[in-house]
């Protein structure tokens, strides 16, 4: 394992992985631990979505992927950044009405598919964080 690509990429992906690395620590916790309802777990939830709205928006200048995209370098993957948007509001929304049920389904389907799902990708042969994780 070795920092080093990390520190060689761009300043956005630097502060994409920033904030995805404690948004999944956060993440994990809040599913798997925390007690629902409980003052600390509505203050880690705040922190988590922050985390989570700072991740969406610099995937905006990652353009690693397709940099000659016609789309300004944008690459299919940029559309979770609208999915990952409605899931932070989906999540406040339920949170906010007392909406149990669509809070908690806003929460593991951002946790799911913004987290796992997209940070699984990462791990690819050729990506930043294959470099880190596996050398070369």
């Amino acid at each position: 394992m070795t920092l080093e690509p990390l520190l060689r990429a761009p300043l956005a992906v630097q502060i994409h992985v920033a904030t995805v690395l404690p948004a999944f620590l956060l993440g994990t916790w809040q599913i798997f631990i925390s007690r629902k309802g409980a003052p600390l777990h509505r203050a880690i939830g705040f922190i988590y979505l922050a985390l989570m709205t700072v991740t969406a928006f610099t995937t905006l200048f990652i353009h690693i992927l397709m940099p000659t995209s016609p789309f300004f370098g944008l690459s299919p993957l940029h559309l979770l950044i609208p999915l990952t948007l409605f899931g932070v509001f989906g999540a406040l929304h339920g949170a906010w009405t007392h909406n149990i049920r669509e809070h908690k389904i806003a929460m593991i389907c951002l946790y799911a598919g913004a987290i796992l799902i997209a940070g699984s990708l990462t791990f690819l042969p050729g990506r930043i964080m294959h470099a880190v994780v596996f050398g070369g």
